[in-house]
């Protein structure tokens, strides 16, 4: 049977694939029958083993959770043409396609150096389209520094 930690891992990531937000910790206890300080017990210990995920400040409120934001971000995430909340961060959202099996998964966002509009299509982890044609992936801040200060990529 898998540790709590990832059952509690899994259930966050449903629920963002559900319903385009993170799940509260109550509503992870209801889900996995656990009482709720257990839940929030392991909610802060798998944002502590270091992973990209974060809460907001000072709260058991679920900001980020890789490859998804509870907050609005530049990288806005559509299903089947409807909007399902946002990705972490540009790289992040490449990730996001394969828990959507079979379903089109398109990234809209704007190049935060000039404005441009860019927008990646994926079915399956595959790249079906990409506007523009040439775009890349720049992220200015080095790995080492990236807890802390990821919201920005």
């Amino acid at each position: 049977m898998p540790s709590d930690r990832a059952r509690l891992y899994h259930q966050v990531l449903a629920g963002y694939v559900q319903a385009g937000v993170a799940p509260h910790y109550v509503d992870i206890a209801m889900a996995l029958g656990w009482p709720t300080d257990h839940a929030r017990t392991v909610l802060h210990e798998v944002v502590g083993m270091g992973l990209p995920l974060w809460l907001h400040p000072g709260t058991d409120l679920i900001a980020s959770f890789a490859p998804f934001s509870s907050l609005p971000t530049l990288y806005r995430i559509s299903v089947d043409g409807a909007l399902h909340g946002y990705a972490q961060c540009g790289l992040e959202s490449l990730a996001v396609s394969w828990l959507f099996p079979d379903r089109e998964v398109r990234v809209d966002s704007l190049c935060p150096d000039c404005g441009e509009a860019i927008s990646v299509a994926m079915r399956g982890g595959e790249m079906i389209s990409i506007t523009p044609d040439d775009v890349v992936a720049h992220i200015n801040v080095p790995v080492s520094k990236w807890r802390g200060q990821y919201p920005l990529a």
